[in-house]
């Protein structure tokens, strides 16, 4: 077991409780991590629930690169607001807000100039494991309180519980923003390439968006479930008869999976003109063959998260629509059990950590 020591300086603040990995091959538990002190233009949110999402296993074991330990992930944040900032407009304190993936960015490449700083040309700072402008490092969700920018908090609408919206603000608009980025609509022919965390939120978010929607698994053990959040079709991976009967069925294919799949035999499915776009993130790169491409003009893509702007609009949507995660809400002491839990695929749909009991 190995340990990061040179961590960059934290600033004076507040200490959080909160639950994280002390290295990468070590389960979480608990312990107490430094809240930068709240300025002008800072919110201080009292976390009341936090989803857990894939990411935050790649990332606390390692998988994506050397990160700075203690790591304590969480990216999918809602509470109500404690404090605010001398400079802050639009929140006050009681107010319902969430926080999802970053939690700052340049403000002047033109990605941000744009409204677009998701993709932030010098990389934006994500809610953990990154090094904020003031020379903190970030720490995620999975904590009691948490210290944001303004203009990375989001509001959550009367219509949404925060216990089921937590996974909006990484799960909803990591889907969302390609759904409505293409064109998901009336007329269009959707699929959704695995039916876990990503995928349950695709398929809400796609069928309330008017598409005709099919899910792609590798069996059909969540047919019944698919079918009742809203998939028009079911269709099992694992029989070869599947990529025969839906061979230029569809318009976009939305890939979930963070695990390798066949691109080729996916890319078949897509029309002439379409689009299969990648929001799972497997370590492991995937060959393209491109006569797939080639032949049918189609297009293979990637999508991360949507602009604070855009994941405001996705959690008005859900909230005009009813949509919401389907959860089950775990306590402290079950995390490192429902992490492996999320390997297994054994979760429906998503888990959401009740902060209370950290």
């Amino acid at each position: 077991m190995t340990e990061t020591t040179n961590q960059p300086t934290q600033a004076a603040g507040t200490t959080a409780r909160a639950y994280g990995a002390p290295a990468a091959d070590a389960p979480l538990h608990a312990l107490e991590i430094p809240r930068r002190t709240i300025g002008a233009g800072d919110i201080r949110i009292d976390i009341r629930f936090c989803g857990i999402c894939h990411s935050d296993i790649h990332f606390a074991r390692g998988e994506w690169g050397d990160i700075p330990y203690p790591a304590v992930p969480g990216h999918e944040i809602t509470g109500v607001v404690a404090e605010v900032g001398a400079d802050v407009t639009g929140f006050a304190p009681g107010d319902r807000v969430g926080v999802g993936c970053m939690v700052n960015s340049c403000r002047e490449c033109s990605s941000c100039q744009g409204g677009t700083e998701q993709y932030c040309l010098a990389g934006n700072t994500q809610t953990y494991g990154s090094v904020d402008r003031d020379g903190t490092v970030t720490y995620g969700g999975y904590s009691d309180h948490v210290v944001v920018d303004q203009d990375f908090v989001l509001r959550i609408p009367d219509g949404l519980e925060l216990d089921v919206a937590a996974p909006l603000l990484c799960a909803g608009i990591t889907t969302y923003s390609p759904l409505r980025h293409w064109g998901a609509g009336p007329g269009k022919q959707i699929a959704v390439v695995g039916l876990g965390g990503l995928g349950h939120m695709a398929v809400k978010l796609a069928k309330a968006m008017g598409a005709e929607v099919t899910v792609l698994s590798q069996s059909l053990r969540k047919q019944e479930d698919g079918l009742r959040l809203g998939a028009d079709g079911y269709h099992a991976t694992s029989d070869d008869a599947t990529f025969e009967a839906l061979a230029g069925r569809f318009d976009l294919i939305i890939n979930t999976v963070s695990a390798p799949i066949d691109i080729g035999r996916f890319l078949n499915l897509v029309k002439t003109d379409g689009a299969l776009v990648n929001v799972g993130a497997p370590p492991e790169p995937l060959p393209v063959p491109v006569f797939s491409l080639l032949m049918q003009r189609r297009t293979f893509a990637g999508s991360a998260i949507g602009s604070i702007a855009e994941t405001q609009e996705m959690l008005d949507f859900c909230a005009e629509h009813g949509i919401a995660a389907e959860i089950e809400l775990v306590g402290a002491e079950q995390i490192n059990d429902a992490w492996e839990r999320v390997l297994d695929s054994d979760v429906r749909y998503r888990f959401v950590i009740d902060t209370a009991t950290l």
